[in-house]
């Protein structure tokens, strides 16, 4: 009977993880992160089972000109789920914005937020992310620390190759 216990036992405590293995996988996408609303393009490198990290690139060229948004991210996973990543995350960004003078100005993104990524069943190659969490920044507004609640557009979308 103790032999039938410890078999059983074994058997549902050794369950293997059905969680998406994105270990050494690209993905290439958007976010819509940085403050002065340059829409980016956004990668993101699966380096193993719980740290990514990620790049965000954007810019504005006009006639005067040219506003950006450029830095990068680095993603903890703290929990997996078979279609479901909850991760913690440290964004640094620089950034340029024009003032009320239209005049070209310097300024700086760092956010820490939580969030998920989650897939679809049958498409897991598409990674769709929601964050929230304190940002503090320098933009268009001036030096400010606020909450945020990145929606998925916002958050970013990935393609992994």
């Amino acid at each position: 009977m103790k032999y039938l216990t410890l078999a059983l036992a074994l058997f549902f405590t050794s369950l293997p993880s059905f969680a998406l293995s994105k270990t050494g996988r690209m993905g290439l996408g958007l976010t819509n992160q940085p403050i002065n609303d340059i829409p980016s393009l956004s990668m993101k490198l699966q380096q193993n089972r719980y740290f990514a990290l990620g790049a965000i690139l954007g810019f504005r060229n006009g006639e005067n000109n040219t506003e950006y948004g450029a830095g990068l991210k680095i993603y903890r996973v703290i929990f997996e789920e078979e279609l479901l990543n909850f991760f913690l995350s440290a964004t640094a960004l620089t950034l340029s914005f024009e003032d009320d003078q239209d005049k070209l100005q310097s300024g700086y993104q760092l956010d820490g937020t939580m969030g998920a990524e989650f897939h679809f069943e049958g498409i897991e190659s598409i990674g769709f992310s929601f964050e929230f969490g304190i940002s503090a920044n320098k933009g268009p507004e001036g030096r400010r620390i606020e909450t945020l609640g990145n929606n998925l557009v916002r958050a970013g979308v990935h393609f992994y190759l």
